[in-house]
């Protein structure tokens, strides 16, 4: 049995074990403003319910391990006490995973990632459209348990509204499992899904993805791509060249024949597929050949 005291590895390696260790965990999608009024939003999966009444939830934005830096959530609620909680579903995953990238202050990750702000009811931050419960909530007490990178900061925070939408509720009014569709984070680029089991996303780019709102508009408008296809689209450093994309059609006679053809459903249904099985580069490929 392998046997570990804090003390004896490094932070970042205990961090592993730890996230390998404890799940799956539920994920905090933390909506929140800075003192200027903007927009901010970022997931944590170090977050639970801690009580119904009064109905408290509790997610740490940790500081960083590599370079004790603090996250632009931690910042924000220190600055405007209120924080939206919106629960991530398999639906939202993939763009859930692309407004965690490091975004620089000030980049509104609503848009990045393709998500819609919808107005809070009783606090300023917004809520998450797309997501299936939005809670609205004011924070009570931030508790800093260290100062150096690792260390977590707890955010208490008291539910005001919860908004929950009307086709994850069963016959008696309250949430069916199978509808809400949850996914939770485990160690590595590991979720799970509750309906299904064990999937993998790829963390996002150490560089930054363009994020869905650079897209081209006939991809980001698309009726068949879903709002995870787009957040894969998204999550690249950079459009691939013409040059590739004409090697791409020589090598791919069906995919040529496609383009030649004109149907642009046909067109993002195979783009789609290729996004499926990860083939993020094909997919981009093929909605870029003319």
């Amino acid at each position: 049995m392998l046997t570990i005291e804090p003390k004896d590895v490094t932070v970042g390696k205990l961090h592993q074990y730890l996230l390998g260790a404890i799940g799956p965990r539920p994920i905090a999608f933390a909506s929140t403003i800075d003192a200027e009024g903007k927009p901010n939003l970022s997931p944590f999966s170090f977050f639970n319910v801690f009580g119904a009444n009064p109905p408290v939830l509790i997610f740490s934005p940790a500081r960083r391990g590599r370079d004790n830096t603090t996250k632009h959530t931690f910042e924000n609620v220190k600055h405007v006490d209120e924080v939206v909680i919106n629960i991530v579903n398999y639906e939202i995953v993939q763009q859930m995973s692309l407004s965690s990238t490091e975004y620089a202050e000030g980049v509104n990750e609503f848009e990045k990632a393709g998500l819609t702000m919808l107005k809070s009811d009783l606090i300023k931050p917004f809520r998450v459209a797309e997501s299936p419960v939005q809670m609205e909530c004011k924070v009570k007490e931030i508790v800093e348990t260290g100062q150096e990178g690792g260390a977590g900061n707890l955010i208490i925070c008291h539910v005001l509204k919860m908004h929950i939408k009307d086709e994850i509720l069963d016959e008696n009014g309250y949430i069916d499992q199978h509808k809400i569709d949850q996914v939770a984070r485990m160690g590595g680029n590991w979720y799970t899904r509750a309906k299904t089991g064990m999937f993998e996303v790829p963390k996002p780019l150490s560089t930054l993805g363009i994020g869905v709102d650079q897209l081209p508009k006939e991809i980001r408008t698309s009726d068949i791509l879903t709002g995870n296809d787009l957040g894969k689209l998204g999550n690249v450093e950079k459009l691939p060249e013409e040059d590739k994309i004409k090697i791409f059609l020589q090598n791919n006679y069906e995919d040529l024949t496609l383009i030649k053809e004109g149907n642009k459903q046909k067109i993002h249904k195979k783009a789609q597929l290729y996004l499926q099985q990860e083939e993020i580069s094909k997919a981009w490929n093929l909605l870029l050949a003319k």
